[in-house]
């Protein structure tokens, strides 16, 4: 922050000449980068969808409320399918994410130059790909229904749970570790006396967390064939229904709110 004279006192100037050049370069920078941008998206919007959007979503809200109480009885099964989707995903996704992240943590992997990376690999793999992705690429595979949502959140939720875990094991206080080899035991007994107890509490809340996310990804994965919820909501917006899927939004809601404050009683008593 330079000094400089104004009227023969010293004053502070926050930046001097060439910063603020520098400053007002990035601004122009900035603005020719967004112009540039919004000249493309410009060209690929239709305007006249932008401008008659007030008139068509007053129209559905018209026709969406109020919600078709009577559809609700064939959306029990959806929403008791989304659920266990979310459930035996993450379920899965827990029995794998372990020993992937005793592979990954530094502290406990058997080779930091081989096994570690292609832990991390596969950890990276899962993450960098949404589940609606993994679903419809599963369903492809091994047909539509519940058995390609399940594995698509086990698939999408390993490298969330593998990260977070791999991560406490290198956390762990590593005087209780010693404590339990000074007694002479075996690798396996290290780790099963040693790390495991200590690592209990974050495994636990993991497990919690990414079931209240899967809870929230299961009800979208029925769009694209893969059970839950979500093939009544791509059913009813196929016809235009939309008292019903105003219904099955309000559904959703309530299952995400549930979810949530199970997740957060469970995590409050364990933490």
């Amino acid at each position: 922050m330079p000094m400089i004279e104004k009227n023969g006192q010293k004053v502070w100037q926050v930046r001097n000449r060439n910063a603020q050049l520098l400053r007002w370069a990035g601004w122009f920078v900035g603005v020719i980068a967004f112009l540039w941008a919004w000249r493309f998206i410009s060209d690929g919007t239709e305007w006249y969808y932008v401008w008659t959007a007030p008139e068509a979503a007053h129209d559905i809200l018209t026709r969406a409320v109020p919600p078709k109480w009577s559809y609700i009885n064939k959306l029990w099964g959806a929403i008791w399918d989304t659920v266990n989707i979310a459930t035996l995903g993450t379920l899965f996704a827990l029995i794998m994410a372990g020993p992937i992240a005793f592979l990954a943590a530094r502290n406990t992997t058997p080779s930091k130059w081989v096994i570690r990376p292609i832990a991390l690999l596969i950890i990276v793999a899962s993450r960098s790909v949404n589940s609606l992705i993994w679903a419809l690429l599963l369903v492809s595979i091994v047909g539509p229904g519940v058995l390609a949502g399940v594995v698509a959140i086990s698939i999408r939720s390993i490298g969330f749970c593998a990260k977070l875990l791999y991560e406490a094991i290198e956390e762990i206080d590593e005087v209780q570790v010693e404590a339990i080899k000074a007694t002479g035991a075996r690798p396996w007994q290290v780790m099963i006396y040693g790390i495991v107890p200590q690592i209990m509490p974050s495994f636990a809340g993991i497990a919690v967390f990414r079931w209240d996310i899967n809870i929230r990804e299961s009800t979208v994965l029925g769009l694209v064939g893969a059970g839950g919820i979500g093939l009544q909501l791509n059913a009813s917006l196929n016809i235009l229904s939309w008292s019903q899927v105003s219904l099955i939004l309000l559904v959703i809601l309530f299952a995400v709110v549930i979810s949530e404050w199970v997740s957060a009683k469970v995590r409050g008593a364990i933490i």
